[in-house]
């Protein structure tokens, strides 16, 4: 229940939206004993050898743009090359090891090419030796090694991955499983240092707008884009944006909804350089997507229009009619 426009927003975000405080706390602390878990593998010499200075935390839960509910905490663990060389193809990347080195053990039958499916295999067999994980479930997706546990809600997807030295132009990179064995190449850095330094440009007030455009992207109104794609059309409108975000979140959605209804037909660049245009949606998606934008915006600034003539019970109702029942009544 509430009783003006920014209460019923405020109590959205705390109790529908955003994660809850407790859970990320615990998630947190939970991601921390796997990694030092992490870390005793190195006791086995098969294992391939660390290079944890480079291990990464990446994704949503790791830029803070996840929303309820917490289902997936991703980590990339960082493994040293020993000299191992990697090689550029249009479609994957391939790395050729130092037939000295452990990582030989992950090769290609007959070859000193790595594959990725069986140093991700390593990690699970190696897991399942953890006694506290005994119970778990644990398997392998395309890219990760997935482990869940009866005692949390979320999984963790922990990612091999190699670093690499430094290009021509002085860029480096990382190197993780493509999901056919090959690697590819991507960097988690640029979308956390992109994402916090255009949060910080608008006074901290982009988080929350990212996250509760990505509730309304959720809402089985039309088709869904990724989460990433998503958040990175947002982020671009922030960057190219003169004045600053409203502390209000009200105030941002109408805008956000006009760009997204626009500019979902549009190319979206990779913000890493990688990946060329992330925007793979067919064009019936681009067109419900940008008409379920269209009606919300016009709603949202009806609802913008009911309060600033103080009446918060109809601007209640109309945000009610963009974000669904789980958006607090008027009271």
């Amino acid at each position: 229940m509430a009783t003006t426009v920014n209460g019923a927003f405020s109590k959205f975000l705390t109790n529908t939206v955003n994660l809850d405080k407790d859970q990320t706390t615990k998630a947190r602390g939970s991601r921390d004993w796997m990694l030092g878990q992490l870390k005793l593998f190195q006791n086995d010499d098969e294992f391939p050898k660390s290079y944890s200075e480079k291990d990464i935390h990446f994704g949503s839960f790791a830029r803070r743009t996840k929303i309820r509910s917490l289902d997936d905490i991703d980590l990339m663990i960082c493994l040293s090359g020993q000299g191992g060389t990697y090689l550029e193809h249009s479609d994957r990347i391939e790395i050729t090891v130092n037939p000295d080195s452990n990582l030989k053990n992950y090769c290609n039958d007959n070859s000193n090419i790595l594959n990725s499916r069986k140093v991700i295999n390593k990690f699970l067999s190696s897991l399942k030796d953890i006694p506290q994980y005994s119970n778990a479930e644990i398997k392998r997706n395309l890219e990760a090694a997935t482990l869940s546990l009866k005692s949390y809600d979320w999984v963790f997807d922990i990612v091999p991955c190699f670093f690499t030295s430094p290009t021509a132009t002085g860029k480096t990179y990382y190197l993780i499983p493509d999901g056919y064995g090959n690697w590819k190449m991507t960097d988690p850095r640029i979308d956390r240092e992109r994402t916090s330094s255009i949060n910080k440009t608008h006074d901290g007030n982009v988080l929350n707008v990212i996250r509760i455009i990505k509730y309304w992207n959720k809402r089985a109104t039309m088709p869904s884009m990724s989460s990433y794609l998503l958040e990175t059309m947002i982020l671009d409108y922030y960057s190219n944006r003169a004045d600053k975000a409203s502390q209000f979140v009200d105030v941002e959605i109408p805008n956000v909804l006009g760009y997204l209804q626009t500019y979902v037909y549009h190319q979206v660049s990779d913000p890493k350089g990688i990946q060329g245009n992330i925007n793979h949606l067919s064009w019936e998606e681009q067109q419900k997507i940008s008409n379920r934008a269209k009606q919300d915006k016009e709603k949202a600034i009806e609802a913008r229009k009911y309060e600033s003539d103080g009446n918060h019970e109809s601007s209640i109702r109309k945000w009610k009619e963009i974000f669904g029942d789980q958006f607090p009544n008027y009271d």
